[in-house]
């Protein structure tokens, strides 16, 4: 962590995330009403996330399996999501956040039936859109701001982001977990549970907002869409956020058959393959982190960011050893880890004024986009031109973002160097 003061406050970087934490705290409604959106938000993510490293395990039981069956029923919730968050996130000005929120988990619960019931992957497809189609991301941002100060609110949105990257990692150590106890159907199961949790959570913990509140910094404004597409820094955050999540969505498709054929790890051992490599992907991130924010190399670490996801599907996509499959991951996991907690703030920094919701809510759909595209179409090119070409088309993509980031981060320098002044 890193603590910068200057004056009567204090900015620091917590997992990517710069925000200022003012002379004063949080109130104990502040303090209560982000832990427990932090808490709704990961169970939310956990549930998504889980199925990651096991569907291309498990799914040899149903009907009418392929791969690109099985890559649509991974990334198909980033469709439902990208279609339905922004939509939902107006929809909760008008009616209320908590209505929405709770709709949401609620169709987040049915989902999570649907697909624990299936007994083919077309079941799971199925309860899959509907689990995104739960999509209250946008609306408990909303929430957030509604109930903390303005001096409060850069922090409390970091809470909650730091939630996304707490729910990824535990879901990828989870869910093998529920799975070898009771195989996927349990997983989905026990996201059905963790929604129903999550719908106590938001009626008996978070605090009853005010209505009729409006933020720049969260939701979406419809005037301000196109000239947050027709501005070059976001445009390329919102291309490598696309990118990014594509790429994960995609190797998660060969990586656990890669664990299980390469390194001769059965399904139920994965996990120990997975917890080291997260964990030590933390270590791995700290000089990143030191270099991009203490010594003002941000452009130069994050091409390198970029660099460690390239070089990590390389060495995964070759290994004919279990050492550098091993090797690969921790080495992806670095960079995945860096880019997604960095970009974000990179997008708070490039964007214009008053700009701020609208362009993260751009930021996110992209992000649902990627995941979409990198399950549907990788599973695709799995089946109709094998690994390799699986492999081949990230690293183009990864390539192509590279490149594409070249010319970035003057407006994000700009802004960091005034934070250090």
């Amino acid at each position: 962590m890193q603590s910068l003061v200057a004056g009567c406050y204090d900015y620091r970087l917590v997992y990517g995330y710069s925000f200022m934490i003012t002379e004063h705290p949080m109130t104990s409604q502040e303090r209560r009403a982000v832990g427990s959106l932090a808490l709704l938000y990961c169970f939310r993510m956990l549930g998504l996330f889980m199925v990651l490293p096991l569907l291309a395990l498990y799914a040899d039981d149903l009907a009418g399996v392929s791969p690109t069956a099985i890559g649509l029923a991974l990334g198909i919730y980033g469709l439902s999501q990208a279609v339905l968050q922004i939509p939902l996130g107006w929809l909760s000005d008008r009616v209320g956040r908590k209505p929405v929120i709770v709709g949401g988990l609620l169709v987040f619960a049915l989902g999570s039936v649907v697909a624990a019931s299936a007994d083919s992957i077309y079941g799971i497809i199925a309860g899959r859109a509907l689990q995104g189609a739960g999509a209250i991301a946008s609306t408990v941002m909303a929430l957030v701001a509604d109930l903390t100060r303005d001096e409060q609110r850069t922090k409390a949105m970091a809470m909650v982001g730091m939630s996304i990257g707490m729910s990824f990692a535990v879901a990828l150590i989870l869910g093998p977990a529920i799975a070898t106890a009771g195989g996927l159907a349990a997983v989905f199961w026990f996201t059905a549970g963790l929604s129903l949790v999550g719908i106590l959570i938001v009626l008996l913990l978070v605090p009853n907002p005010q209505r009729g509140q409006r933020h720049d910094d969260v939701g979406l404004r419809s005037d301000l869409v196109w000239r947050s597409l027709g501005n070059a820094d976001l445009l390329r955050l919102n291309f490598g956020v696309f990118c990014l999540h594509f790429i994960l969505m995609a190797c998660f498709l060969v990586l656990p058959q890669y664990l299980r054929d390469v390194a001769g790890l059965d399904r139920d051992s994965h996990w120990q393959v997975y917890l080291p490599a997260l964990l030590l992907s933390i270590i791995g991130m700290v000089p990143l982190m030191i270099l991009a924010e203490r010594k003002g190399k941000l452009r130069e670490v994050f091409l390198l960011a970029i660099t460690l996801v390239l070089g990590a599907l390389v060495m995964m996509g070759s290994a004919s050893a279990p050492v550098l499959l091993y090797l690969g991951l921790w080495i992806f996991f670095i960079g995945f880890n860096y880019l997604e907690a960095t970009l974000p703030s990179l997008v708070s920094k490039a964007v214009f004024a008053g700009g701020k919701g609208t362009a993260l809510g751009v930021f996110s759909t992209c992000q649902f986009l990627g995941a979409f595209a990198g399950g549907a179409l990788g599973g695709a090119l799995l089946e109709y031109g094998g690994t390799q070409a699986l492999f081949a088309i990230c690293l183009g993509l990864g390539v192509l973002w590279w490149l594409f980031s070249l010319p970035g981060f003057a407006r994000a320098n700009q802004v960091t160097a005034q934070a250090g002044d």
